[in-house]
């Protein structure tokens, strides 16, 4: 490249031309963005920093220069962290022992996932006044689809979208980082770069040698077991994978195999899919102690059943499969899954497949996790039917549906069914 080439870009601050200065000369930001390709790009993933903990922070000034973790307790896991733990090596899905080891003075927060969703969709809002090709991954991820919007805009979508990250940070008080390419493998990457605030551009004339460098976890879908496997082979960079054909690569790894092949060529021909269905509602919870007995494994199971419940009832979608996952206490997962004979919304039908499912499982194991879910979801029109091998359905679901008006009205407290009471506490 020529010390004299001209790359466009932009001051990100105020979206006045960069020109080939090291500071914006109309309002001093040192914050320019310049590519090849800035005008030309359109796909756009969108990632919040720190999702949860930025939003603790902005609600409580006083967080602000503190390390904060967002998880549950000593035995439980970690949600999120700021960027300030993540420094003392604090990261997502590390056990909670784990991140207070590593970073003792750190300030552990309890998730709000309530507050979390809502200012999740303030944020989608805001992207959908942009384009209506917005696609989630996420409560606090999205890609979106830009082609076609500079008419309406006035600008190219690298301007739009930098304008956007202005607005989320102004209005809803977090921030975001963006990746902008021409598809959504390199847009995904992308956004990862340069966090926090970040603003990458990954264009064609580069996407090759940029991923030759690259480790194959680059690559959704590459965890620890298959970089083994590929590492067996000798295919540790993207380069070593760019030495197998495909053909090879099926032989070895089936279908990954041919994803494997596209991706390390940048070969990415996904569409973005506005309104992606939902595709399970669960819940689960980490005890603070193992628990092996079968009466409170089953009171925890039945409160958890009726979180599922509620949410499946406030979106108004039924589940035809349940299915329950496991955690032991040496950390082994074990998921159970079975077919209902009709689609349900209701915490009691939910719960007697929990149990036939929990039952095999009763062998004096010691459980630190449990939870239970929906999937295979569709409307609720037909869910919950009377029928010859539960004629007392209807009944039953006349009484949960009493149970969540009185809840609705005074509180998720206010009434309970004796299965979820604790010896004890009453």
């Amino acid at each position: 490249m020529s010390g004299d080439e001209f790359i466009p870009g932009f001051c990100r601050d105020c979206l006045k031309d960069a020109g080939k200065v090291s500071r914006c000369l109309h309002c001093g930001s040192p914050r320019l963005l310049r590519h090849r390709e800035i005008n030309d790009l359109a796909i756009a993933h969108i990632d919040c920093d720190a999702f949860y903990a930025t939003i603790e922070k902005r609600d409580n000034p006083e967080l602000k220069d503190q390390p904060v973790i967002i998880g549950g307790g000593k035995r439980g896991v970690v949600a999120t962290a700021c960027y300030i733990a993540r420094i003392h090596g604090v990261h997502s899905a590390m056990p909670m022992f784990k991140a207070l080891k590593a970073c003792p003075q750190a300030i552990v927060i309890k998730p709000d996932m309530k507050k979390y969703a809502s200012v999740g969709r303030e944020v989608k809002q805001m992207m959908l006044s942009l384009t209506p090709f917005v696609e989630s991954i996420s409560i606090d991820e999205a890609f979106l689809d830009l082609k076609g919007t500079e008419r309406l805009h006035k600008h190219p979508p690298s301007h739009i979208l930098a304008q956007l990250a202005t607005r989320i940070e102004n209005e809803i008080g977090i921030s975001v980082s963006v990746g902008l390419s021409y598809n959504k493998f390199l847009a995904k990457i992308a956004s990862d770069l340069d966090k926090p605030l970040g603003f990458s551009i990954i264009g064609l004339q580069e996407a090759q040698s940029f991923l030759k460098r690259q480790n194959v976890s680059i690559i959704w879908g590459v965890g620890t077991a298959l970089q083994r496997k590929l590492k067996a082979r000798g295919i540790i960079t993207i380069s070593d994978l760019l030495a197998h054909d495909q053909a090879s690569l099926m032989k070895h790894h089936g279908v990954m195999g041919k994803r494997l092949y596209e991706l390390a060529r940048a070969q990415d021909n996904r569409q973005i899919k506005p309104g992606s269905a939902m595709k399970s509602v669960s819940a689960e919870t980490t005890f603070n102690t193992d628990i092996k007995d079968v009466a409170e494994l089953e009171r925890i199971l039945w409160q958890l059943c009726e979180k599922v419940s509620a949410r499946a009832k406030a979106k108004n979608i039924a589940g035809r499969c349940a299915t329950l996952k496991l955690k032991t206490a040496d950390f082994k997962s074990r998921t159970r899954s079975r077919t209902l004979d009709q689609p349900t919304q209701l915490a009691d039908r939910l719960f007697d497949a929990a149990k036939a499912l929990l039952k095999p499982e009763i062998d004096g194991t010691a459980f630190r996790l449990i939870g239970i879910g929906f999937s295979q979801l569709q409307n609720n029109a037909a869910a919950d039917q009377a029928s010859l091998f539960d004629h007392d359905l209807n009944k039953r679901a006349d009484v949960e549906h009493a149970m969540d008006t009185i809840r609705d009205r005074f509180g998720s407290t206010s009434i309970e069914k004796g299965i979820g009471f604790k010896p004890g506490n009453r």
